[in-house]
């Protein structure tokens, strides 16, 4: 469902993503797990066509990003770490003006805001402004935009950022009922999240890949928080890193 090879991007001298491979299948939450500045959402935006790659391919849904954005952009959601929300806009006409940049049809609108409110949660806000909402329900916003036209691909960047404990729990339960018909990419810094919703764990770390694999396989023996401190140090030989 994702295909990612080689993937580069340079800014000058500076290398941000070097060489990045991996996959999500269909039906797959993946962990894509680094520290700050490891090339996280450098990544994650050339997969969703919002920044054009240096080297390397990007396949969604069997299409190009590069070659075909327009085919990838149908078949994906994302949602970034700070939703581009327009404050002075109420709920649903935000949601109605991002369903038809996603080409929503007028009979098709209605029944997908009303689908995506419920299911976010946010019936008890509809008529406030945007820029009036908490972070937790600003995030639950720019998740409902990300659902909208019901892609097959979800890109989830910090999306329990500002959520308290209750709602991170309703948030992590959402996402994986979403992963039962859609691959999902979450990045996060919170460990036990990926333990929580997770099928398959990539760490990246200086732009480059350094472990990939199934969670059950990284977890078996030791903590994820072990082989997420060894991979970000270096302790990884290659061969062991990415199955």
């Amino acid at each position: 469902m994702i295909e990612v090879s080689n993937l580069s991007k340079r800014y000058g001298e500076l290398a941000a993503v070097q060489d990045v491979s991996f996959t999500a299948a269909p039906g797959e939450i993946l962990g894509f797990l680094g520290p700050n500045g490891a090339g996280k959402t450098t990544t994650l935006r050339i997969i969703t066509g919002f920044l054009p790659a240096t080297s390397g391919t990007v396949r969604v849904c069997g299409y190009d990003v590069f070659e075909q954005s327009a085919e990838v952009r149908r078949r994906i959601g994302y949602l970034p770490e700070n939703p581009p929300l327009y404050n002075d806009m109420t709920v649903v006409p935000y949601l109605r003006f991002a369903g038809k940049i996603h080409g929503l049809g007028r009979g098709d609108l209605g029944p997908a805001i009303e689908r995506v409110v419920q299911n976010c949660g946010l019936s008890a806000v509809t008529g406030r402004l945007l820029g009036h909402l908490s972070k937790g329900f600003r995030q639950r916003v720019g998740l409902a935009q990300a659902l909208l036209h019901e892609p097959e691909v979800l890109i989830l960047d910090e999306p329990t950022n500002g959520l308290d404990p209750g709602q991170i729990r309703d948030m992590l339960a959402f996402i994986r009922s979403l992963g039962a018909k859609r691959t999902i990419v979450l990045s996060t810094h919170i460990l036990s999240q990926v333990l929580s919703a997770c099928h398959k764990v990539v760490i990246i770390n200086d732009g480059r890949v350094v472990v990939q694999a199934p969670l059950g396989d990284l977890t078996r023996d030791r903590s994820l928080e072990d082989v997420y401190t060894q991979a970000i140090s270096g302790g990884f030989a290659a061969a062991e890193a990415v199955s």
